[in-house]
Formats: structure tokens, C-alpha cells, sequence
């Protein structure tokens, strides 16, 4: 009897650890980067490359990663250049991170601009492909100008639901116009950070990529 009282306790408290684990909810991470490929940006692509390849060497067994362009509709997985969860299998892992690297060079290479820039679109589309990858810290990285122009009929005055989520501005260039009268390039900053933080989520701007190790990391 004693014995049985023993295993009857012993199961409560391995009980009580996976209960806590689940509250603790998943610990991977998940990185949406979304890459403008509107005008002339199309040519800072190449930069976008070697922040690819750094996050891919940061990422661990069981993260996910995907890669979107950014262009006249962007709420679409057919917007997805690349995407993986990484294996537990380090063979398996790196053979899954080359041919991810493989996909965005080749896109890069025969990348066309488009004519409006739905970034809009593009982080409704991350919020879900994060949400449904059940990860722990959920990062969106924005590499573009953030310089939104939609065709005419879409609407994306759409509020965005970003509990949970860390989104980064990567590579904020400013334009010709911004020269001009720098209050459009900060009013076009203060218009996202407002956006994001009345989702409820973390807005930063780094254009220092040597940042970008802590953001995604930490």
C-alpha cells in the first residue's frame, strides 16, 4: 500500500510540473520578416540578404522563420518567399537553413518592383502565419521605407492585433522628400509606432543592423 501511495504522489507532482510548463506556454521563437519590393528599394534587397543569413544562424532547433515580399496585396501566403521550423536534427537543420538561404537569393535575383506597397497587408499576413506557429517570442521585421501606398479599392484601415508582438523597422531609408522636410520622415515613423502600440504591441526602428543580434535574441 505504501508503495502505491508513493506512485499515486509521484504522479501528482510530474502532473503538477506539465501543468506548469503549459502555463509557461512555448518558448521558440518566430521571425516574420517582410521585405518591400516597391520602386527603387528593390536595390537595398542585397542588405536584406545578409540580415537573412545572420537571423538564420541565430535561430535554434524548433524556431520558425519566413521571408515575405512586400507588394500591391500583401495578405496572401503566396507572398511567402521562404519559410521553415527548424528540425531537433542539426544535419537536418542545416540542410533546411541552405535551402531557405537558396529560395531568397533566388527571389532577390529575379525580384521585380511593384507598384504599391501593402505593408499593411503584410503584417496581417505575419500575425497570422506567427499565431498558427504557436511560438513563445514573436518578432516581425519590417524592411522597408514604410512609405505605404495602396491601389485604389483595398482598405486597410484595419486595426492590428499585436499582443504579444515585437515588430522592428529595419533599414528606414529616407526619400527624396524627407530631404526636403524631414517632418515627413518622422510624421511617417510616429504613424506606425502609433499603429502598433494601439495593437498592444512593441514598435522599434533600427537601422544599426548591429542591433539586430539583442532584438531577436533577448
Amino acid at each position: 500500500m505504501k508503495y502505491l501511495w508513493i506512485i499515486f504522489v509521484s504522479s501528482l507532482l510530474l502532473a503538477g510540473c506539465d501543468n506548469q510548463d503549459h502555463k509557461e506556454g512555448p518558448t521558440t521563437k518566430g521571425v516574420y520578416m517582410l521585405l518591400d519590393t516597391s520602386g527603387t528599394y528593390t536595390q537595398e534587397l542585397v542588405k536584406a540578404q545578409h540580415l537573412i543569413n545572420f537571423t538564420l544562424a541565430k535561430l535554434n532547433p524548433g524556431d520558425t522563420f519566413a521571408v515575405a515580399r512586400v507588394d500591391t496585396a500583401s495578405f496572401s501566403e503566396k507572398d511567402i518567399i521562404a519559410k521553415v521550423t527548424f528540425d531537433d536534427r542539426p544535419s537536418i537543420a542545416n540542410r533546411q537553413k541552405r535551402q531557405f538561404r537558396e529560395k531568397v537569393d533566388a527571389f532577390v535575383k529575379s525580384v521585380k518592383s511593384s507598384g504599391y506597397t501593402d505593408i499593411t497587408g503584410g503584417i496581417l499576413q505575419a500575425v497570422e502565419y506567427l499565431n498558427e506557429a504557436n511560438v513563445g517570442k514573436k518578432t516581425i521585421l519590417i524592411f522597408s521605407d514604410l512609405k505605404e501606398e495602396l491601389k485604389k479599392g483595398y482598405v486597410r484601415d484595419i486595426p492590428l492585433q499585436l499582443q504579444g508582438f515585437n515588430v522592428v523597422a529595419l533599414n528606414v531609408t529616407k526619400l527624396r522628400s524627407d530631404n526636403i522636410d524631414p517632418r515627413e520622415y518622422m510624421d511617417r515613423l510616429q504613424k506606425w509606432e502609433e499603429r502598433v502600440n494601439a495593437g498592444e504591441g512593441t514598435w522599434k526602428v533600427v537601422n544599426d543592423m548591429e542591433r539586430l543580434e539583442s532584438i531577436i535574441l533577448d
